[in-house]
């Protein structure tokens, strides 16, 4: 059986993420993965699952309007924050902002840390773009999930504290 580019990401996601960090739960869907802890857990979504809660990790095909450098879409990966209300977001990603020297060491120059894509009025994110990606490379999959681990084992802990 073939899996699909995101269900192959959270495959490997699983084995990638340390277990001390705790148990993730991983949403995979045609377009994308959300990722975040037992515990965490939203209200319970139309499928009757519990749904991702509005301060997540991701990866996802997005518009080429999104990102100036792409010409068809690109892929995001980082980590999102999708409260009600610019203060609450910017309240919740300010732990992130003020330790950025740490984390950014191990994530580089290409997080970036602003108003999310497509909504940067309200929501945030620490995340990076892929311009372009070839959908079709079987290396893509695990490609996603070692930069989005890359992600969880950076800013994680922080977040915890």
């Amino acid at each position: 059986m073939d899996l699909m580019l995101f269900d192959e990401a959270a495959e490997a996601l699983r084995a990638l993420v340390p277990s001390d960090l705790g148990s993730i739960r991983v949403r995979a869907r045609r377009y994308g993965l959300k990722v975040w802890f037992a515990g965490d857990e939203g209200r319970p979504g139309r499928d009757g699952l519990p749904a991702a809660p509005r301060e997540h990790y991701e990866a996802q095909v997005i518009g080429a309007k999104h990102v100036p450098e792409a010409t068809i879409l690109a892929i995001e990966i980082g980590f999102h924050c999708e409260l009600r209300g610019r203060e609450a977001n910017d309240e919740a990603l300010a732990p992130l902002v003020a330790t950025e020297t740490r984390w950014r060491k191990k994530l580089g120059d290409e997080a970036v840390i602003g108003g999310f894509l497509g909504r940067p009025d309200d929501w945030r994110r620490v995340s990076e773009t892929w311009a372009d990606p070839d959908l079709g490379d079987p290396d893509l999959g695990l490609e996603i999930a070692m930069r989005l681990t890359d992600y969880v084992v950076a800013l994680e802990p922080i977040r915890r504290r």
